[in-house]
Order: structure tokens, then C-alpha cells, then sequence
């Protein structure tokens, strides 16, 4: 069985919303499909998609074949994933005020 990775059209018309399902070849486009892997709304601004990426590599190893646009949103959110830390990383790393800059103006820091 050929198996793709695609979207999958929802949304009213003039507002398109798509889900990214692994779905035979065969198929039509917003027909029977084997698993929702994510979500792309191409209206909303900024990071406008979410995958599950390692069901997509799982799909992708057994040999399933990706869209030229679901193909661009594997890459942006895998950038996104790697660009970004974790919020505990990012707290560990802000600095801890000092007690001199904790106390109020005028005030000398004991």
C-alpha cells in the first residue's frame, strides 16, 4: 500500500483549516485516512502548525511519502523545536538580582 502524508482540507469557505493525516495515495483528499498526525492553519500569523513529529518519522521510516507543503512544516517545526529551550533551562539561565538592586532608589543596600 503507498502511503502519503498530507493535508486534509476543513474549515468554511474563505477560512481553510487543515489537519495532516498518513492516508493511502488512493485516497481522496478529505477522504478516509489511517492517522491524524497534526494541525495547519495557514491564516493564523507566526508558528501556525503542530505535528507529531516522532509518529511522522515512525510514518516516514515505514516508508510513507510527505507533501511538498507538509514537507515545509516538518522542517520549520523541527526548527522551532530546536531554536527553543526549555522553560527550565531558561529560568536557570536569567539572572538573580542582586540584593543592591532589589532595594528601592535611594535607599542604601545594606
Amino acid at each position: 500500500m503507498a502511503v502519503s502524508i498530507r493535508l486534509r482540507r476543513e474549515g468554511t469557505k474563505n477560512s481553510p483549516y487543515y489537519k495532516v493525516v498518513v492516508a493511502d495515495r488512493r485516497s481522496p483528499r478529505d477522504g478516509k485516512f489511517i492517522e491524524i498526525i497534526g494541525a495547519y492553519d495557514p491564516k493564523k500569523p507566526g508558528h501556525n502548525s503542530t505535528l507529531k513529529i516522532d509518529r511522522i518519522e515512525y510514518w516516514i521510516s515505514k516508508g510513507a511519502q510527505p507533501s511538498d507543503t507538509v514537507r515545509s512544516l516538518i522542517k520549520q517545526n523541527k526548527k522551532a523545536t530546536t531554536t527553543s529551550k526549555p522553560s527550565s533551562q531558561v529560568e536557570a539561565e536569567s539572572p538573580q538580582p542582586t540584593q543592591a538592586e532589589s532595594s528601592p532608589p535611594g535607599e542604601p543596600a545594606d
